[in-house]
């Protein structure tokens, strides 16, 4: 069923962030038009107790509490939003920020960007422009689309960017071809060649680009009616939002998408898994903004999202997310929080073996690297980068601000063990 606009709206925004549950659940039953009395006689209570849960600014009773959420049809994501602690007048951990890449500030990322876009994938990236001008004709493959969509996914799965840039052009060709059936499965299709050209051009600091095809993967997700299509282009609309310094609209638009996946009932592992992806993403959107006990709740959450999924996602499945994948990404919550200690403590018991594919397992290299340099341990940086360069040479070479720690490595550590062996790889051999 689709999500009542009211739960993505300014005033249900305002009411979570000023932790205020007994609000949202009184600002539901107002929009259901009920009065107390016939929400206590759903929640089988007095209207007196429904009018105390509604004012009171502390839970007392929070299994009431969220049976009256889920009542009024307040999202759970939101719900958790609310209960999350509030925000501290000073943090009660220590932050660390020994390196600029502990909190990366806009000028110096785009500048960084200017800097390394000329060891990018130029040519492809131009031919990547001219299909999206003007899409080509259809290539007429052999190979059906839907064979072909697994082993572009599978290329960025082994982080090989520049090979899935070459291969896009008529991946899309071909996927507009096959939505001209207005079939619904071919337009999800096409959404899905859109976010994953969308996904690998924010891999390669291509932000304006991915911002265009994130928005067709929106446009056809809608068009197909398919909400894990949906869930996807939204997800990689909101990275992009959040690479261009909009937090608050990344926010919403993750905000709206997780609503959206939870209205669904979440009856299969396939949207159990979307829906921990969405918090996943929601709790590292909403710690690149600062917002830090909203980021914590929402890690928490998909946590308890992932707890019912196999330790290793099915072959094929949209949003291979796992309890180890949920963990990896606390580990980037917390770095993105300024907090490297909290950072380390997330990612101490995680293991390469946990994660399928080599982009992961290469993102887990990379993530604990950036924690490490902001701690400010030059060797273990190194050595976690040069995991990451063994599983997937792409995650390091290919990912400007990664690339930007193995150049301040090899200038300010240049002596370390591994820093020599990492610049030679990534930057000498570029």
């Amino acid at each position: 069923m689709p999500v009542d606009p009211l739960w993505n709206s300014t005033k249900v925004h305002e009411l979570a962030a000023q932790r205020h549950p007994g609000a949202l659940i009184r600002l539901g039953r107002q929009h259901h038009g009920w009065t107390l009395a016939a929400l206590g006689d759903r929640l089988g209570c007095s209207p007196a107790t429904v009018s105390r849960l509604e004012r009171r600014s502390r839970v007392v009773d929070l299994a009431l509490l969220q049976r009256a959420a889920l009542e009024v049809g307040v999202p759970r994501h939101t719900l958790m939003a609310s209960l999350a602690p509030p925000l501290a007048t000073a943090p009660a951990t220590t932050r660390v920020t020994a390196s600029p890449h502990a909190e990366e500030d806009p000028m110096r990322r785009r500048t960084l960007l200017t800097a390394t876009a000329a060891t990018g994938p130029a040519a492809l990236l131009m031919g990547l422009d001219d299909v999206l001008a003007h899409t080509p004709a259809t290539t007429r493959s052999a190979q059906p689309l839907d064979r072909r969509l697994p082993a572009a996914r599978e290329l960025y799965d082994a982080g090989a960017h520049q090979r899935l840039l070459a291969a896009l052009p008529s991946l899309i060709a071909d996927g507009h071809a096959s939505a001209a059936s207005r079939r619904d499965l071919d337009q999800a299709r096409l959404s899905s060649v859109y976010s994953l050209a969308s996904a690998v051009l924010i891999k390669v600091g291509s932000y304006d680009r991915a911002r265009s095809t994130a928005d067709r993967a929106r446009t056809w997700a809608e068009v197909s009616g398919s909400p894990l299509a949906a869930a996807a282009a939204a997800r990689e609309w909101a990275i992009v939002l959040r690479h261009q310094d909009q937090h608050a609209d990344a926010q919403r638009v993750m905000s709206l998408a997780a609503a959206k996946v939870e209205a669904t009932g979440l009856r299969t592992d396939a949207a159990a898994s979307a829906y921990a992806q969405m918090l996943c993403t929601l709790a590292y959107t909403a710690a690149r903004g600062g917002q830090r006990a909203e980021a914590l709740a929402m890690t928490e959450e998909a946590r308890r999202a992932a707890c019912r999924l196999p330790e290793t996602a099915p072959t094929g499945r949209l949003f291979p997310i796992s309890p180890a994948a949920v963990d990896l990404y606390a580990v980037g919550v917390h770095w993105a929080l300024g907090d490297a200690g909290a950072a380390l403590e997330a990612g101490k018991d995680l293991r390469a073996s946990q994660f399928p594919t080599a982009e992961r397992k290469a993102r887990w290299g990379t993530d604990m690297a950036r924690a490490w340099w902001a701690w400010g341990r030059p060797e273990q940086t190194a050595q976690a980068l040069l995991d990451a360069y063994r599983a997937s040479p792409g995650e390091v070479r290919d990912r400007p601000a990664i690339r930007q720690i193995v150049s301040e490595l090899a200038v300010r550590h240049p002596r370390t063990t591994g820093v020599p062996e990492l610049h030679t790889a990534v930057i000498r051999a570029a």
